[in-house]
């Protein structure tokens, strides 16, 4: 059983009726759902995930104690935060054959009872989910997406789910200052770097060109599907999922796992061209650009440094736009 799978039916057999029973008064205070980080809230889990970390659990998100009704006080303060601990500590250990991990009375980490602001502090680094410019710049995307990911069972207060929906996407210019980024770094390690370093008979160099490569073409990928790119142990995964590109994913991992010898390079460096033709393509059909051909004309190659910039120009925050280009690479 698939851990979201496992998550929910815990908690419609054991969860909510435990909540409606011994805090009838909190329910309207609280969300729950299975959120964060693990492969289980990406749908990636499998028998090997289980070894650590894997358990019939959920989440009972609770606004911060700072957070207070009409009369002042919070609307669900530290006592009750300790009770609704104990409680779901207290529901049963084992449960369609998988044993629950031991926590503490107050709580795990990842399951559990968690403040709403201390989710959201730990995932992107600000409890109420607002960030600043190099905030979201900065922000490595696999934080990004486990702020998101996962399902909400429910959100009767509604705190959650609206900072959860504040970080579904990036702001428009900073997707755009981090597509024109990946682009620039895609023509500099994939159709500069790489075969200049087989040149120079540096295959280890060539294949960290490669690697570079690879790396900001996914994110490219990503960027154009309007999805973060996960930790990068599932980022392969969901790349074959993506509605825009998936294509590229065998020729991206053949690009990691096939060595440099002299047969194999000239077939890499082709594979680079035309992974970069797709994605320039696929840029200038999301109305980034209209001309995305080198200007020489030579193997039909795109110029996505030109494309990069021009991405850069489309940005209308001064502010942003004027940021060295590579500001948003991770």
């Amino acid at each position: 059983m698939k851990g979201l799978e496992l998550a929910r039916a815990f908690y419609n057999e054991y969860g909510a009726p435990m909540l409606e029973r011994e805090f009838p008064e909190l329910l309207p205070c609280l969300c729950v759902g299975l959120v964060g980080s693990g492969s289980e809230c990406y749908g990636y889990d499998d028998a090997v995930s289980q070894d650590h970390d894997f358990e019939p659990g959920f989440c009972i998100f609770i606004p911060d104690e700072s957070v207070t009704g009409e009369n002042g006080r919070p609307l669900v303060d530290s006592r009750a935060e300790f009770r609704l601990s104990r409680a779901y500590a207290a529901l049963p250990k084992e449960f369609c054959g998988y044993d629950r991990n031991l926590i503490s009375p107050v709580g795990g980490s990842r399951h559990g009872v968690i403040r709403i602001g201390d989710f959201y502090k730990k995932t992107v680094g600000a409890a109420d989910g607002v960030l600043e410019i190099r905030d979201w710049l900065s922000l490595p995307e696999y934080a990004l997406a486990e702020a998101v990911n996962g399902e909400v069972f429910f959100d009767n207060y509604g705190a959650f789910s609206a900072i959860r929906e504040s970080l579904r996407r990036y702001p428009r210019d900073i997707f755009l200052k981090k597509l024109a980024g990946y682009l620039l770094i895609m023509e500099q390690a994939g159709l500069y770097n790489y075969p200049r370093c087989l040149a120079h008979g540096e295959t280890a160099a060539a294949q960290l060109a490669a690697g570079e490569f690879v790396r900001a073409a996914m994110h490219v990928i990503f960027l154009l599907n309007d999805t973060y790119m996960p930790f990068y142990k599932w980022s392969f995964r969901m790349l074959r999922s993506l509605p825009l590109l998936a294509s590229l994913a065998l020729p991206l991992e053949d690009l990691l796992t096939t060595p440099n010898t002299t047969e194999k390079a000239a077939e890499k460096s082709a594979a680079v061209k035309s992974i970069s033709i797709a994605v320039a393509e696929a840029v200038a059909t999301k109305g980034l650009a209209t001309d995305i051909s080198d200007s020489s004309g030579s193997d039909a190659v795109p110029a996505l440094t030109r494309l990069a910039y021009a991405v850069n120009d489309l940005i209308s925050d001064p502010t942003i736009r004027t940021m060295n280009i590579l500001c948003g690479v991770e």
